[in-house]
């Protein structure tokens, strides 16, 4: 490889001079004609629509342009299908030079570099299914092209052919694609993410663009650490999807959820269905309890020989397979317009995974639903994957908040889009959003009715105040009477506690919580220990608060 990148090394070009580049990229004048452009009539929307034919910017992407034109380090998180690859493409083209794109799977690249050439955009990718004369070609075209997008995986970075080659070539703008791999706290941490900070430090004076579908403001504060970038502008858009029901059933047994699932699919006749499972063998058992009677049926996960996985993903993008049961081996890169309902037979361990598996659906705009089936058992397949994981200290501390982060969301909160919106910061923020099960249970659009199961009654007596109940001993009854007022003003506390500190309802405590504090009405802190998922540090911080709104 380091032979290869020699050869394109332009003659007299200096290495890794950063002032010197610096001082270049100012004598070429890109900030005075970027002031030129801010002056002259829309010229953004012009470029957009002469070279990808689009007529207006979807909502964030000006915003990340600009600030990416405006060659400042930029943070950009906007959803699944939200339009993040033009927020370099488009700058790639304006600002000229070469544009790397780090991004890590070979599909996609090839799907970028496939969608830009139609769009008479030169763009190529450095990959091991290479052979040498495509590397070759890549680079020929790569010196003829005054801008030029060029996609490498984030492991090719490490290489000394590639830092050898990148200290001395034209690089104007460096895009890193899924960047919540840099962090530790993300849902999907990368060791050879974790080493692009190389790329700041061999050359400082390139701004960098990263961007993700799902990050908090955490995560977002560990990216711009590792990277070294500096002051970023951060914009958080696009993850309020009108189009998507979000719906989520609590069973209270495999049987109910496979009563549930069934149900839903029967009730999706027309397009794709998508359904996460937690392991690879409940995918297969899953797909095969579905396919007794519902056609074009099939599973996915990362146990099959890759010729295995190649012929499924071809025959779920052609149709072939319609319903495809899948851990999240299945999903980066996934681009189907036409996925009516997204199933999560099993909990996810995060919100961050949740939502960037159920951002799968609905993207064509049309109506879609995201089903999320769960069961007390979830709770125990992620502890055990926890406890069984290298992370230690801090790491391990997340993920469990994580994990009860993502429970307390399936157990309810106010509205699930603005949960949603609130806990990545996005914004756009929203009250109730009327499509929903928390804000409109009897929609049409809920593809699943609860299956009857009986729960037993909690304890009573003495025992029921010092032990704190089980999610599955709570009563299913509905609350009456009095019950049903305190509740309300339960959920008029959490609602005004929660948009005073800027975060989700669900995280101050669940719906099983607010129901819990209706029928046992405590009116101590210990009475108030035994109340379902309450425990001493919500209790410490609120605790008092929360029994003054109650006795008041």
């Amino acid at each position: 490889m380091g032979g290869l990148f020699s050869l394109v090394l332009r003659p007299g070009r200096p290495l890794g001079n950063a002032k010197r580049y610096s001082e270049g990229l100012r004598a070429l004048g890109f900030r005075s004609r970027l002031q030129a452009l801010s002056d002259a009539p829309s010229p953004l929307h012009g470029l957009l629509g002469q070279r990808f034919g689009l007529d207006v910017f979807r909502r964030g992407q000006r915003e990340i342009i600009e600030s990416v034109l405006s060659l400042r380090d930029t943070m950009a998180v906007m959803p699944t299908g939200g339009g993040k690859s033009l927020c370099y493409q488009l700058p790639g083209i304006q600002l000229g030079g070469v544009t790397l794109v780090i991004t890590p799977l070979i599909a996609l690249m090839r799907d970028q570099v496939a969608q830009m050439k139609r769009k008479g955009i030169a763009a190529g990718a450095l990959h091991s299914g290479q052979e040498m004369a495509d590397k070759r070609a890549v680079f020929r075209e790569m010196a003829l092209a005054p801008a030029f997008l060029l996609f490498v995986s984030p492991e090719r970075v490490q290489k000394d052919g590639f830092t050898t080659w990148f200290r001395g070539a034209n690089v104007r703008l460096i895009a890193i694609d899924e960047a919540h791999c840099l962090s530790q706290w993300g849902p999907d941490f990368r060791p050879d993410y974790y080493k692009l900070s190389l790329l700041r430090e061999l050359r400082p004076e390139i701004p960098i663009l990263a961007l993700t579908a799902t990050a908090t403001p955490r995560v977002l504060g560990d990216i711009s650490s590792r990277l070294g970038l500096r002051a970023p502008e951060r914009h958080v858009y696009g993850f309020y999807r009108p189009n998507l029901y979000y719906q989520v059933e609590t069973c209270a047994s495999e049987e109910d959820k496979d009563a549930l699932l069934r149900g839903a699919v029967e009730a999706t006749p027309e397009g794709r269905v998508i359904i996460y499972c937690g392991t690879r063998k409940q995918c297969e058992a899953v797909s095969e309890a579905l396919g007794r009677g519902v056609p074009g049926v099939d599973f996915y996960h990362a146990g099959m020989s890759a010729e295995e996985r190649k012929r499924v993903e071809g025959e779920f993008s052609s149709g072939t397979i319609r319903v495809l049961a899948a851990t999240n081996a299945f999903g980066m890169g996934i681009d189907h317009p036409d996925v009516r309902l997204v199933v999560h037979y099993q909990m996810p361990a995060t919100v961050e995974s949740y939502y960037q598996e159920i951002g799968r659906a609905g993207r064509d705009g049309l109506p879609s639903t995201c089903l999320l089936l769960y069961a007390k058992k979830d709770k125990g397949l992620h502890s055990y994957f926890i406890r069984t994981s290298d992370a230690e200290g801090d790491a391990l501390t997340y993920r469990w908040r994580a994990l009860d982060t993502m429970i307390q969301y399936a157990e309810g909160g106010e509205c699930r889009h603005a949960g949603i919106l609130t806990y990545f910061r996005d914004t756009q923020r929203l009250k109730r959003c009327g499509h929903c099960d928390v804000c409109d249970p009897s929609s049409p659009r809920k593809v699943a009715v609860p299956a009857p199961a009986l729960r037993p009654e909690p304890r009573v007596g003495p025992a029921s105040i010092r032990r704190k109940p089980r999610a599955d001993a709570l009563s299913s009854k509905p609350l009456e009477g009095l019950e049903k007022l305190r509740a309300e003003r339960i959920r008029e506390w959490r609602l005004e506690y929660a948009q005073e500190r800027d975060i989700p309802a669900f995280i101050v405590f669940s719906n099983k919580t607010v129901d819990d504090l209706a029928r046992r009405n405590p009116t101590t802190l210990e009475e108030l220990a035994a109340v379902y998922g309450l425990g001493e540090k919500k209790i410490e911080v609120f605790g008092a608060s929360l029994l003054k709104h109650l006795c008041g």
